[in-house]
């Protein structure tokens, strides 16, 4: 018998069977996606029609004072959100931008934009003012939806904006945005969702750029279901009894968004919401103990960080059931990390804007491997593919892939066919990730395609030697490039964030060269190290390897 909520509000879409055997539960999966389905509907709409106080948030204030948020308050001022922009000429297909921090409003805008047969544009709170002109201008977005931060750093885009004609700032009205309070009391709280099928546009969230401009990946109403099963496995069969779900990613990227938000509110799981400008993992720690947090998605990047936290468990009392990582390889370092300081496996996933979350670890049925992403997702066919998209041998490198047609695949590339059709080999969407799947259908992850180091003919994946540097108890954040030489073609370059306290020294690169070399392979360690304060990072919390190679 599948698991199901205490509490439900009428069947659920598609759920894991709670079948703890890997091999089972990939044989007896099925999709069952209906012919017409809304994100909104269903993951708001129906339970504030049969609980309407049902919790479906926890605000976290600034003072840390926690504040309910039911699935019948979403409801009706989304209800609103809906009404007062189609009374302004908002409606399918258009583009609303939703520019805020964790919270009620940013899910209310959603929502308000699923219901609508809208596409809603999530920009994440930390963009500067060039990523939100570019963004803002190449989707065409009709409406922003911001607060006074948000305004401020769009009066600062030189560049026109043809297509927006609406701005709506949650501190209040300004010059040249409504009020946000003003609109929601207008409008009627009454609203019938469009009727939408699985492939009708919802949401494009822009890729992350790290190899280029940014792309905005479109997604039809199906990318939530699809998402299902790829949140269950690493949430080792969410939901159980007293879930709840966290993470300190931006709603704005599919990681906060996709991996956690939406999933956990279709399983009517409540989730944590608390802007913050910058990850501080005392403060972490202290919201999941204090809440009682039970589920949480944490990027690699802050999960490195919260390691700064010596013995977390005798400082703070912890009450978690699961963490799940993504966006960046772990490291068996992290993994063995969260096993001895927090008690639990890390359960490690991998997907991409374009098609997340199909590969994924889950400890409690045995899937789990030091240095490993995991095993395919039920639901999912991956692969490591030749250039030629003919499968790999086990053991054999090469392009992690997906086979559509997939439920959680995207549906293109926004106005722009071309880069559609290229990033498939036949029925293969391909990654630019580099991997090896062993006999046990265990992929490793190498790199990026253009992040794989090429080395007095070794091919070198960057998150070894990272992961290695990583082990050296002066080091906080480590990134390894590949540098032009003459004559081995790549050097590795290693940038190292230290640990305060740890002071910059030749005595200390001479150090951590010979640690690396010690621990991996004489080609393998850094034959340049730089240190720095900080490292370029996406707002994801991917490291931009691209601008490091540039820089070596």
């Amino acid at each position: 018998m599948p698991i199901v909520p205490r509490l439900s509000a009428g069947p659920l879409i598609l759920i894991l069977p709670d079948l703890r055997d890997y091999d089972r539960l990939r044989s007896t999966f099925r999709w069952r996606i209906p012919e017409r389905y809304n994100i909104a509907a269903d993951i708001c709409d129906r339970w504030a029609a049969a609980e309407p106080q049902r919790t479906a948030i926890l605000e976290v204030a600034p003072d840390w004072r926690v504040t309910p948020v039911s699935f019948g308050l979403l409801r009706e001022r989304s209800n609103r959100l809906a009404n007062a922009l189609r009374a302004r000429g908002v409606g399918v297909g258009d583009r609303i931008a939703i520019l805020l921090p964790q919270g009620r409003s940013v899910l209310t805008a959603h929502l308000a934009a699923y219901k609508l047969g809208a596409i809603a544009v999530p920009l994440a709170a930390l963009f500067g003012v060039d990523a939100l002109s570019y963004r803002l201008g190449d989707s065409g977005a009709k409406v922003l939806i911001t607060d006074a931060a948000g305004l401020a750093k769009t009066r600062q885009i030189a560049e026109p904006l043809p297509d927006l004609a609406l701005a709506i700032s949650t501190d209040g009205a300004e010059t040249g945005a409504e009020d946000w309070e003003r609109l929601l009391a207008g409008a009627s709280a009454d609203f019938t969702p469009v009727d939408t099928g699985p492939d009708d546009p919802a949401l494009m969230i822009y890729t992350s750029g790290t190899t280029g401009n940014p792309k905005g990946a479109l997604h039809g109403h199906r990318v939530l279901p699809g998402h299902l099963p790829g949140v269950q496995m690493p949430h080792e069969f969410l939901p159980q009894p007293g879930d709840l779900a966290w993470t300190p990613a931006d709603w704005a990227w599919a990681g906060g968004l996709l991996n956690m938000l939406l999933p956990a509110l279709h399983f009517g799981v409540p989730v944590v919401a608390r802007g913050h400008a910058r990850f501080d993992a005392e403060e972490a720690f202290r919201l999941m103990a204090d809440l009682s947090i039970r589920n949480a998605f944490i990027p690699p990047t802050a999960l490195r960080m919260l390691r700064s936290v010596d013995r977390p468990r005798e400082h703070f009392a912890l009450n978690l059931r699961t963490i799940a990582s993504a966006g960046e390889t772990l490291g068996a370092e992290t993994l063995s990390w969260g096993q001895e300081a927090l008690g639990l496996t890390i359960n490690e996933a991998y997907g991409q804007t374009e098609c997340n979350l199909v590969l994924a670890s889950c400890a409690a049925i045995g899937v789990s491997r030091p240095g490993s992403i995991g095993k395919a997702v039920p639901g999912h066919e991956v692969a490591i593919i030749r250039p030629d998209g003919a499968v790999c041998a086990a053991g054999e490198e090469g392009q992690i892939a997906v086979r559509r047609p997939n439920p959680v695949m995207f549906l293109g590339y926004w106005r722009n066919p071309e880069a559609t059709a290229q990033k498939f080999i036949g029925d293969w969407m391909t990654t630019g990730d580099q991997g090896v799947q062993d006999e046990d259908g265990y992929v490793r992850f190498i790199g990026r395609d253009d992040d794989v180091i090429t080395s007095s003919g070794y091919r070198i994946g960057p998150g070894e030697i990272e992961d290695c540097l990583l082990k050296h108890p002066a080091v906080s954040l480590a990134a390894a490039v590949g540098k032009p030489d003459p004559l081995r073609t790549e050097i590795v370059k290693a940038f190292v964030v230290l640990k305060p306290g740890r002071e910059p020294s030749d005595a200390l690169i001479s150090e951590l060269q010979d640690f690396v070399r010690q621990r991996l392979a004489a080609h393998e360690y850094p034959r340049e190290i730089a240190f720095r304060d900080e490292l370029p990072l996406t707002t994801t919390g991917k490291i931009i390897r691209r601008l490091l190679r540039d820089e070596a």
